[in-house]
């Protein structure tokens, strides 16, 4: 038998077992790992902007408005999708299925975030970059996750869209205005998306199918997909050339995003090649993330060299 010492101390550590897990899973309602490519995107694009390094706080400013849209965005995604994470073993982990966040804490949480972030990026920003960033949430809650993704193999493709929003934010918050050169970057988040993300379904395409979501992978014949892969892939390369024309970068970025392409197109034929093995997809999907970064590195290299 424990003393009333003893026992009170015991459910204290319960009790703080307790905050921290709802913490740790509020936390993962915003999905950390896609907000960190997301803010792979936006500094380098805000460098570019600016021709050099932006302002300290107009970075800061940007990067937690936009991790706040994001966050809240990524958080009412999960909310609507708890009854299929729930049968998929990729996301059967997290917090609403495992009641660690409680559905109607999800939705409110989601909505907080997106007004905080909507108000830190008007005032500290400008309303264009802040009208951008709740644009983005609101497509990829209302267009993708409500609209798409469960009706339609092209939702990623469409959906997409989504998550390219960010370079306008970055580019937005330096000039508060649209040009051709954030266009270019827009268009080559949107091209990358699909060859990213059907990778990791062509892994995955057994969940997908099981929870009725018509990802491709889950309900196109494999040859099909790998074409699809492959030729996305291609226009990345095309995407990025684009980019660079007119964006004026130089030869630190030409030289880079070609062989980092290469290298994509590359990976995507041996994942056509090996028939769709989960460790020639999982190879494709990680090497994506590296060329985000990859590229997103070079352009900041290439401007800071040049107009330093």
């Amino acid at each position: 038998m424990l003393g009333p010492m003893a026992q009170s101390e015991v459910i204290a550590i319960a009790r703080q077992a307790s905050v921290g897990a709802r913490i740790k899973g509020f936390v993962a309602l915003t999905k950390p790992r896609i907000i960190e490519l997301l803010l792979v995107t936006t500094l380098p694009t805000m460098v570019v902007a600016r021709r050099g390094l932006p302002s300290g706080w107009l970075v800061l400013a940007t990067l937690v408005g936009g991790t706040l849209s994001a966050g809240g965005a990524n958080a009412a995604n999960m909310y609507l999708d708890r009854d299929i994470d729930a049968v998929m073993k990729r996301t059967r982990n997290r917090p609403i299925v495992t009641g660690a966040v409680a559905p109607l804490e999800a939705v409110l949480f989601a909505a907080f975030l997106e007004g905080v972030s909507f108000v830190v990026l008007w005032r500290f920003v400008n309303l264009l970059s802040a009208v951008l960033a709740l644009g983005a949430a609101l497509f990829y809650v209302f267009v993708y996750t409500i609209g798409l993704k469960r009706r339609s193999t092209q939702n990623i493709v469409i959906g997409g869209a989504a998550g390219a929003v960010p370079v306008l934010v970055g580019w937005t918050a330096v000039t508060d205005h649209l040009a051709w050169a954030p266009v270019a970057l827009f268009a080559l988040i949107v091209v990358w998306t699909p060859s990213h993300f059907w990778a990791l379904a062509v892994r995955y395409r057994d969940d997908y199918a099981k929870a009725n979501v018509p990802m491709l992978p889950a309900v196109e014949t494999f040859d099909r997909v790998a074409r699809q892969i492959i030729w996305y892939s291609v226009l990345l390369v095309g995407v990025s050339a684009v980019f660079a024309v007119v964006a004026h970068m130089g030869p630190i970025f030409w030289v880079t995003a070609m062989a980092a392409g290469a290298v994509y197109v590359l990976s995507a034929l041996r994942l056509k090649r090996t028939g769709g093995t989960a460790k020639a997809a999982m190879s494709l999907f990680g090497y994506s993330i590296s060329y985000v970064t990859i590229i997103f590195g070079a352009m900041a290299v290439d401007v800071l060299v040049r107009y330093r």
